[in-house]
Parts: C-alpha cells; sequence; structure tokens
C-alpha cells in the first residue's frame, strides 16, 4: 500500500511541478531597439540571478505601444518615457510601476577612419549635412524617436528638400549605423547607444546642445501582467549598481 500511495505521489508531482516552474519562470518584455545592446547584456544576468526567463521582443517604441494597445501580452514594457505615459494614461501599466532608467541624446556617426565633421553649432552642423554625399537616420514613420526628430530637425534648419535624395533610412527596427558600415552612408544619425555599440562606428559628436533631444527611457508592470512580482523584480534589477554600470557603458546618461 505505501508503495502505491508513493507511486501515485510521483505521478501527481511529475505532472504538477513542471508546469508550475513554467508559469513561474517566463515573462514577455517588449523593449525598444533603443535599448536593445545594454538589455541583451542584462538579461542573462538577471536570469542567472533570479532563475526566471525573459522572452524579448525589440521594436520601436511607437511600434510596440500600438501592439501593447491592441492587446498583445507582454508583463514589462521597456520604452521611451512618452510611450509609458500614454499606456498609463490607457490604463494598460499597473499603477506605480512606471521607472525611468535611462536618458539618451542624438549623435552623428562617421565610419571607422573617416574625417569627422564639425556638428558644434547648429551652422556647422547644417554645412555638414550639405556637404555629404550621404545620410541614414531612422525612417520616421516607422515612429524610432531619434527618426521622428531628425526629420522634423532637417526641417528647421531648411535643409529638408536638399537631403531628401541623399537620405537612406534603415528596415524597419533596423540601426543606421549599419548602412553607415556597408559603405552606403556616409553619416549616421541616431541615439548615442545605438551607434556606439555597432562596431566601425565612430561617433563625430553629439547634436548641438540647442538643437538635441534628450529622450528617458523608462519600465513599468503592464496591467496585465499574469507575473508581476517577477516583473518587478525585473525593473529593480534594472536599477541596480550593475545594471547602471552596464547602461553608463553602452552610452546612456543615468543620472
Amino acid at each position: 500500500m505505501i508503495r502505491i500511495i508513493g507511486r501515485i505521489a510521483a505521478a501527481i508531482a511529475a505532472l504538477v511541478l513542471p508546469v508550475t516552474f513554467a508559469c513561474a519562470a517566463d515573462i514577455n518584455v517588449y523593449g525598444t531597439i533603443g535599448m536593445r545592446n545594454a538589455l541583451e547584456q542584462l538579461t542573462p544576468l538577471f536570469q542567472k540571478q533570479s532563475g526566471a526567463t525573459l522572452a524579448l521582443t525589440w521594436g520601436t517604441a511607437a511600434m510596440l505601444t500600438k501592439r501593447i494597445e491592441a492587446g498583445e501580452p507582454a508583463d514589462v514594457v521597456i520604452l521611451t518615457s512618452d510611450n509609458v505615459d500614454a499606456l498609463n494614461t490607457q490604463g494598460k501599466v499597473a499603477p506605480d510601476t512606471e521607472t525611468t532608467l535611462a536618458k539618451s541624446s542624438i549623435a552623428v556617426a562617421v565610419k571607422v577612419g573617416a574625417a569627422k565633421p564639425d556638428i558644434s553649432t547648429a551652422d556647422s552642423l547644417k554645412q555638414a549635412l550639405l556637404k555629404a554625399k550621404s545620410i541614414a537616420y531612422s525612417n520616421p514613420a516607422y515612429g524610432g524617436a531619434s527618426g521622428v526628430y531628425f526629420a522634423k530637425l532637417l526641417d528647421r534648419l531648411g535643409i529638408a528638400d536638399q537631403m531628401k535624395a541623399k537620405t537612406k533610412y534603415p528596415s524597419a527596427g533596423g540601426n543606421s549605423a549599419g548602412l553607415l558600415v556597408d559603405g552606403q552612408v556616409e553619416l549616421a544619425v541616431q541615439q548615442k547607444p545605438e551607434l556606439m555599440n555597432i562596431p566601425g562606428v565612430d561617433i563625430a559628436g553629439l547634436l548641438p546642445a540647442d538643437l538635441n533631444k534628450v529622450t528617458a527611457f523608462a519600465a513599468a508592470v503592464t496591467a496585465s501582467s499574469k507575473s508581476a512580482d517577477v516583473a518587478k523584480a525585473l525593473i529593480k534589477f534594472l536599477q541596480s549598481p550593475a545594471a547602471v554600470k552596464v547602461l553608463k557603458t553602452s552610452g546612456f546618461e543615468t543620472e
């Protein structure tokens, strides 16, 4: 009788334990490509520390916001603060979970070995863009923060029409630095962390302070998350000294 009871208990455990573990371990994280490099470095650290497994989905903040609005099952969102605010307003974010992680400025890059143009003032930036044979920045139609802003900046500088014929866009979710490294363009404009983490790229400098746009990135637990405890633990981890160090070396400002 004891053996029979033992076998029944073992059979029940075999059926129940794997299911319980899988439900507790996996969370879906929707992250903007602006933070992809840093988050891909931090993911294995968090997984080792917590035992949880992250399922990562990448895209522009605007694209991911629309997907969450449509009801896709994310547990954590890591987007621009503006997009997280928009989701919060719609009740898509759990109360009191929105946390600013880092900030980033827009930069201009050249291929390693190429001469760096002077972009220290509005006029020198304008001249550098006009002299360049080709440039790349994120297609504003995809909603990336730097692409939307830079398109407006070209108009503000009065050179939008002159730049159209020599502008190339990366694919949706792509990085303009890829076109730079491939030799398709002379200058690439993007968030500094996105540019500096591509091999073969050299940062020429940030856009002039009076023309630059600082983008804040934030994380939050979604209102629909079924793993809120693990989601909150991830956000807490992203504020830890180890995570802050990775963010800084990846080109982000954390203070």
